[in-house]
């Protein structure tokens, strides 16, 4: 582990989101993360510094010790797997659902159907609980289009406004999940440094309950 507490956080919405709840904690980068070529920084908080890592990479680098703490999507962590961490909180930004998507008064061709995603366990495991044979072909983005040049007949993606579907002719179906972001901590981490994570984790909890309060 490192001296520093290391905190991995997601790039885009979710870094935006995120970086005002640190702020109100204490933790604000030294510097401008819009006009920086970095990928660590050092904050108002000598004891603590960010990296900053695509979503996908952050369950990796706090699983195996490179960070202490991590912000994340739930997405990602029912996609590959939660193991060696704790998910002490639910920091309820970057809010969105992951859902199946498909064609305007699409009705089903069967029981085998083919379904475009970047969640490829996740959609395997909605479908096998619904008893449909899906082929799940694996896409990393524009998955609306897939549908159109018939790759597939469905898609499984996060849907925020679902403007893009309605532009693209479709329309979401069934929900798989809520989504929000989660601070992850890793297990040695807790042990190690007890009580400078508890004292972030508490902070944390306190701001999170204070914006649902004002949002109630």
């Amino acid at each position: 582990m490192n001296e520093k507490l290391t905190i991995a956080l997601t790039k885009g919405r979710i870094l935006k989101e995120t970086l005002p709840l640190l702020a109100r904690a204490g933790i604000e980068p030294l510097e401008d993360l819009s006009s920086s070529r970095k990928l660590v920084f050092a904050t108002t908080r000598a004891e603590v510094q960010l990296v900053i890592i695509r979503g996908t990479d952050v369950p990796t680098y706090v699983r195996h010790g490179a960070a202490d703490m991590g912000v994340v999507g739930k997405d990602i962590l029912l996609e590959h797997g939660a193991q060696g961490l704790y998910e002490p909180l639910d920091l309820g930004i970057a809010r969105c659902r992951l859902m199946t998507a498909g064609p305007v008064g699409w009705q089903g061709s069967g029981a085998r159907i083919r379904v475009a995603t970047k969640f490829v366990n996740i959609a395997r495991r909605h479908f096998a609980r619904q008893g449909v044979h899906a082929e799940v072909i694996k896409l990393y983005g524009a998955m609306e289009l897939a549908p159109m040049m018939n790759l597939a007949d469905l898609i499984v993606d996060i849907v925020d406004t679902g403007n893009t579907l309605r532009a693209n002719g479709m329309e979401p179906l069934d929900e798989i999940a809520s989504i929000s972001s989660r601070l992850v901590v890793n297990k040695a981490a807790m042990r190690s440094h007890y009580s400078e994570i508890q004292q972030l984790v508490d902070e944390l909890t306190a701001i999170v309950k204070e914006s649902d309060d004002a949002a109630a």
